[in-house]
């Protein structure tokens, strides 16, 4: 009725439009014609269309008062209908839904909505009561992630429908029931298959070490073990050499070992063994490959990395991530000094195969890569090869070693440009003392040559030289120049070291071992004495590495303004900024640990544009695993950061979270 009534009304509005445009244009014709002839007359037809221009605004006036007042009838009308419509589709839509106001409030909900909550009354109930979560939780766009409420074993996604163009007032939520796709979605997720790598670490060494009688006894506990942590995961397990197996099993029981902290490595070191040392399990594990195949390398990266940081641990890689799991003991020292041996021959090798050597150690060298590179100088020196140390800035710690190296004239001490500038594809680059790219002392180095070889002690990180020709790493040496000295017995020349150079390796021992104190085997005193016998004075060394009054000032005031935190862990800080500050933060922390009661020791000092941490325990404690959260390594017992971009106090105060977060949420102290 009412759109028949606005169509008759807009008719006649527009005819009486175009018969009042006729009229004038009839009259300002004939007004033109007679204006010509007699002038009187054309005011009368002036004064006829005047009136009719009068005539038509009168009616134009009152069919637009009629037009608008037929208008708003129509559309409150219209609108009614709309709301009755909106009010019926919403009482039968078969989805649950509900609107509410701006506060949240439900002012609509149909029957289907009202069975999700039939204890409650909807009406006028605010949706904070009904589902746990704020309405503007609803409708936040920036996150992108669509509301799943759980209602009775179901689950609802909760989709809003904005009624205005302001989401913040009145909002339709649209329940639509995804349980079967959740339940998918999580099946999915815990049937995805995990790949485990298990090595028994030093599995010769144990059965070696037990007697003829319990050598089975010794092996079937070992399986044992293995096998029923298996079962508990209702895994595959394939027993592929004497102390390697691989495991499947699916995400969801990864789950819970991971809560427990794969208590299997708790398990194994129990296993009574007449061995002086526990049975330990080095495990890697693969997450989330897109394939089979890359699974398995995950796994298999990470079992390398478990026994590149010293076994007893588990490694666990989801893609980029990766978590750590146990590496409670020191690492076992292997007697057996074969890998030596076959690593003495094979740097041999790839030196006469080469044009020349260049030997990098790390950033702000220490004594034990200061020496290091000096000793693989001396061995490229004698198979007749030019050999180049690259080396920046020393520290003071160093000044005598360095004077005395410049002295004798025998090497070649050069910076990273001219390094840039003479390597090529038939070099062979060696670096000492790390494994890590970025501390190195000159990473651009690295992809220049095809020939390179890497001798460290760190435990493996999870950055790392790649694709390197030779990579000969022990976490259990106590330093690399021990590893260093143990080559040289096995070149094939008479003289093989200079009594300067045996000092020097030396000097690297007793440094980071703290006098004999940590981290010694057998095969540290072996290689030391070797060095004795080759011209290595001891009190010669003691007096390079002596240290001035300022230095033990200064580590006077660190130790006297060190806090003792709970669970026998000391921090303190080396105020101001020291050239020479990561020596004597070294030497503090050592000496941290000789106060009864200390189990951990971390000071914290700045030097140049970096924040440098040293940290030491007896044993109890795991550093390196604090240390690697600050972008650092090292050791169970020995470890170290260099941090740039922020300042002590930040440096400090990241510590202590580090700190309470292992000891606190994780356990791992």
């Amino acid at each position: 009725m009412g759109d028949r009534i606005v169509k008759k009304i807009s008719d006649l509005y527009i005819k009486g439009g175009l018969a009042a445009i006729a009229v004038l244009a009839l009259l300002l014709f004939l007004c033109n014609k007679v204006f010509i002839v007699d002038i009187a007359n054309s005011w009368v037809l002036l004064s006829c269309a005047v009136a009719v221009g009068l005539l038509y605004t009168l009616f134009f006036l009152i069919t637009r008062i009629l037009l608008r007042r037929y208008m708003e009838k129509y559309l409150d009308g219209l609108i009614g209908e709309i709301d009755e419509t909106t009010r019926y589709a919403t009482r039968n839509h078969p989805l649950p839904l509900c609107l509410t106001d701006a506060d949240g409030v439900v002012t609509l909900a149909n029957a289907r909505f009202r069975e999700l909550y039939p204890a409650v009354v909807v009406m006028k109930t605010n949706i904070v009561q009904l589902t746990g979560k704020y309405s503007g939780e609803f409708s936040d766009t920036e996150s992108q992630q669509p509301v799943l409420l759980s209602l009775r074993e179901q689950t609802y996604k909760v989709l809003p429908v904005y009624l205005d163009d302001d989401a913040r007032k009145s909002v339709m939520l649209c329940y639509i029931d995804v349980t079967d796709y959740e339940n998918l979605k999580t099946l999915y997720s815990n049937e995805r298959k995990c790949f485990a790598h298990v090595q028994i670490d030093n599995y010769d060494e144990l059965i070696s070490s037990s007697p003829d009688d319990k050598k089975s006894l010794t092996a079937a506990g070992i399986e044992k073990t293995v096998r029923q942590w298996a079962a508990k995961m209702n895994a595959s397990v394939v027993r592929y050499y004497s102390n390697k197996y691989f495991i499947v099993f699916d995400y969801s029981h990864y789950k819970r070992i991971a809560t427990e902290k794969f208590g299997i490595l708790d398990e194994a070191r129990a296993i009574e063994t007449d061995a002086d040392f526990p049975v330990s399990l080095s495990i890697g594990v693969g997450l989330d490959g897109k394939t089979p195949q890359q699974t398995d390398e995950y796994a298999t990266f990470a079992l390398d990395l478990a026994l590149g940081r010293g076994g007893d641990q588990a490694v666990v890689k989801r893609g980029m991530h990766v978590d750590y799991y146990g590496g409670t003991l020191q690492m076992v020292e292997r007697r057996n000094k074969g890998k030596s041996r076959v690593m003495a021959h094979a740097i041999r090798q790839l030196m006469d195969q080469s044009s020349k050597v260049i030997v990098m150690g790390h950033k702000n060298p220490d004594i034990d890569s200061f020496a290091a590179s000096v000793g693989v100088a001396r061995i490229a020196m004698n198979r007749s090869k030019d050999a180049f140390i690259v080396i920046g800035e020393l520290n003071r710690s160093l000044a005598e070693f360095q004077k005395e190296a410049h002295k004798s004239g025998e090497y070649a001490f050069i910076g990273a440009a001219t390094a840039s500038d003479i390597i090529d594809k038939n070099t062979l680059l060696v670096v000492v003392d790390t494994h890590r790219p970025s501390l190195t002392e000159a990473p651009a180095l690295l992809g220049k040559t095809e020939k390179s070889v890497v001798i460290d002690h760190h435990r493996k990180a999870e950055e790392y030289i790649e694709n390197a020709t030779l990579n000969y790493m022990e976490p259990a040496a106590s330093s690399t120049s021990e590893l260093i000295a143990e080559i040289m017995q096995y070149m094939a020349e008479k003289k093989s070291i200079s009594r300067l150079e045996a000092e020097m390796l030396l000097g690297g021992i007793i440094v980071d071992t703290n006098s004999f104190s940590v981290k010694t085997g057998t095969r540290t005193f072996e290689a030391a004495s070797w060095l004795r016998r080759n011209g290595a004075d001891t009190a010669v060394v003691r007096q390079y590495l002596q240290s001035d009054m300022e230095d033990f000032r200064q580590r006077a005031n660190i130790i006297s303004n060190a806090e003792f935190l709970s669970g026998g862990i000391a921090i303190s800080r080396n105020e101001g900024r020291h050239e020479n500050a990561q020596i004597i933060n070294a030497k503090a922390a050592d000496e941290l640990l000789d106060i009864k009661g200390i189990r951990a020791s971390f000071v914290v000092g700045e030097t140049g544009d970096e924040v440098v941490i040293s940290a030491r325990s007896l044993g109890e404690i795991n550093v390196q695993q604090i240390m690697e959260r600050l972008g650092g390594g090292g050791h169970l017992t020995t470890a170290a950061a260099q941090i740039k971009g922020i300042t002590a106090d930040e440096a400090t105060a990241g510590l202590r979270n580090i700190i309470n977060d292992l000891v606190t949420s994780r356990g791992v102290l």
